[in-house]
């Protein structure tokens, strides 16, 4: 049970330094439920190391975003125009907090918003400490949900494979294409003007 939780730990962490096209955190999670007799304390400590694992991996995924795409592949106009809206959220922080915590409770895929977040330069604390937080309540939820269902539910990777494949693949084209146009709006019109106008 010890490699189990330790090989989970580091899967999880892996998945969540990529932004698009790994599975969702939680329906690894809730296959561990489905598929393992837990009790509740190996449960809890598991919630525990999957949190850790996803908000570990998303802080990767941010850092890289900030150091490396930021620092060198992104033109100066665009770096004004994300520098901008950097600044309103920096007026904003607690509202910036509440969201990542809002966010973190549902099953949504977090790798675009993480990526974009990153491309801010914002400070990580201040989307880590909520997405921790909300992913360990959504993990504890989705494990113990997963385990209560085990013996009545049968579900495969294969049947969950064919039903999610066309959506999931489509999910994922869209989130490359909202950090894409993340990256070509300029901001400062569309809060000064309230036009959008694309960077080109």
């Amino acid at each position: 049970m010890i490699l189990i939780l330790i090989a989970s730990f580091f899967f999880i962490f892996v998945i969540n330094i990529f932004p698009v096209f790994m599975p969702p955190t939680w329906t690894v999670i809730s296959l561990i439920g489905f598929n393992f007799d837990l009790n509740h304390y190996l449960l809890i400590v598991f919630s525990v190391l999957a949190a850790i694992a996803s908000t570990s991996g998303r802080f990767v995924l941010a850092l890289f975003a900030k150091r490396i795409i930021r620092g060198r592949f992104l033109s100066d106009r665009i770096l004004n125009s994300i520098d901008f809206l950097k600044n309103k959220i920096e007026k904003k922080n607690n509202l910036a907090t509440t969201f990542f915590l809002l966010f973190s409770f549902s099953p949504l895929p977090s790798g675009a918003l993480f990526l974009a977040y990153g491309l801010t330069g914002l400070k990580l604390r201040i989307a880590m400490i909520p997405f921790f937080v909300g992913r360990l309540v959504s993990y504890l939820f989705w494990i113990f949900s997963a385990s209560e269902v085990a013996e009545r539910v049968s579900l495969t990777a294969v049947e969950s494979g064919k039903y999610f494949s066309v959506f999931f693949i489509l999910t994922q084209i869209f989130l490359i294409f909202f950090v894409y146009i993340f990256t070509i709006i300029d901001w400062k019109i569309l809060f000064t003007e309230r036009k959008i106008v694309i960077i080109k």
